[in-house]
């Protein structure tokens, strides 16, 4: 489809020679370009410019986006996007004062997706999981991540990744793929972990990695799951089969994890809701990028990642939603975007960036993703009439969006 957009009030985040991403002080600027045109051409964009000095163009079907803003579509760099059923009874727990860890304990939690899943048709599992990546690209998402790690499995667990292939090659979204075998510890290996490790690193990472399921390799590393010598020695096997690391880490407790995933090049580490000066030492310097995920700590009423503190440090951040059935059953990028400025207090500019191009780099799609840059793939969203860009976080209630463009083309 040949798209000419036009009256483009404001269109952010236009990058002519765009950084893979954007750090401290930098993350505070929002290159854009007001009264402007952007033309789509092949799934990519073509051209943008001034109204002012817009050239003759014939040929294209024309969107007037008179008092309408023009942004990047979100990149998702952090999702449970495939799973089975859900645990609207562990909500209701919660509530009556138990605590996700209790929940987990009793069988709960991810055990109880595990259960699930494992009984779950791959057909039935595609299906359920395509209404919800056809949801959040409605709500404007053009790249996500989908990890694995309800299976828990060889079997289940390479179910999953087939079926996030699937949606990758039937739907124009972008999809990377991560292995998350070391989730929790299956009921059966209670008391053996190694055992369940030994499994994990041996027979899951060689079949799935044979079958070329996954682009990168992800670990629990928290309290009660998986220790950092776990995580150095999934990483480590991880390293043979080329799987870059991306990682859980400090979602209830600093034990080490973000400077084992700096150590091993980790492409992101994910949560952070607790964070020490150590974190923040090991992260700077490095090419590892942070990961706020502020939809999972509103509904654990959890503490919010210290955004304001890895920025002031110089450090980049991003923004992903952690859609999955437990800890947050939302892939609503733009509540995500809304809850970074009012819990996390990041400026509008700073949310934007951090769900844009350093969501992007959080899922090696710089190069292709994440900003407004001639010959980048056309993933656009289409505000409806709004005062400025400001309005999206303030209005965290509403629909903002109009339309959607994805590969170039307007989804329905």
């Amino acid at each position: 489809m040949k798209l000419l957009l036009l009256n483009i009030k404001e269109l952010l985040q236009v990058r002519e020679n765009p950084p893979s991403k954007v750090a401290g002080k930098d993350m505070a600027t929002l290159p854009t370009l007001k009264n402007a045109w952007l033309l789509v051409q092949e799934g990519k964009i073509k051209n943008y410019g001034s109204m002012d000095a817009l050239p003759a163009i014939e040929g294209f079907k024309t969107i007037d986006c008179k008092g309408k803003i023009v942004l990047p579509a979100w990149c998702d760099s952090h999702t449970h996007l495939v799973y089975a059923g859900n645990r609207e009874q562990e909500f209701v727990d919660r509530i009556k004062g138990h605590s996700y860890q209790e929940i987990a304990a009793n069988g709960g939690g991810i055990l109880n997706s595990a259960k699930k899943l494992q009984e779950t048709t791959e057909e039935a599992l595609y299906n359920q999981s395509a209404k919800r990546l056809e949801e959040v690209m409605r709500l404007g998402t053009g790249a996500i991540e989908i990890k694995s790690g309800y299976g828990l499995t060889t079997a289940a667990e390479m179910k999953m990744l087939r079926v996030a292939k699937k949606l990758a090659t039937n739907y124009p979204i972008a999809v990377k793929t991560t292995f998350l075998g070391a989730h929790a510890v299956p009921a059966e290996y209670k008391d053996n972990k190694e055992g369940y490790m030994d499994l994990v690193c041996g027979e899951m990472l060689e079949k799935i990695s044979e079958a070329n399921l996954a682009d990168f390799v992800d670990i629990f590393c928290e309290d009660g799951y998986f220790t950092v010598a776990d995580t150095e020695r999934l990483l480590e096997a991880a390293k043979k089969h080329g799987l870059l690391p991306k990682i859980h880490v400090n979602q209830f407790n600093a034990i080490g994890g973000v400077a084992a995933g700096v150590k091993y090049n980790a492409l992101s580490v994910d949560h952070l809701e607790v964070l020490t000066a150590a974190d923040i030492d090991a992260l700077t310097g490095s090419e590892t990028m942070p990961v706020a995920l502020p939809s999972c700590s509103y509904f654990l009423s959890i503490p919010y990642t210290p955004g304001r503190d890895l920025i002031e440090a110089g450090l980049p951040l991003a923004l992903a939603t952690d859609y999955n059935p437990g800890s947050t059953p939302s892939g609503n990028m733009n509540f995500v975007v809304a809850t970074a400025c009012i819990k996390m207090k990041l400026t509008p500019e700073e949310a934007i960036n951090a769900a844009t191009i350093n969501g992007a780099y959080a899922m090696g799609l710089s190069e292709t993703h994440g900003t407004i840059t001639k010959g980048k793939v056309a993933n656009l969203i289409i505000t409806k009439p709004i005062p400025s860009y400001g309005f999206l976080p303030y209005a965290f209630g509403s629909n903002c969006i109009e339309s959607v463009i994805i590969k170039g083309k307007l989804i329905s």
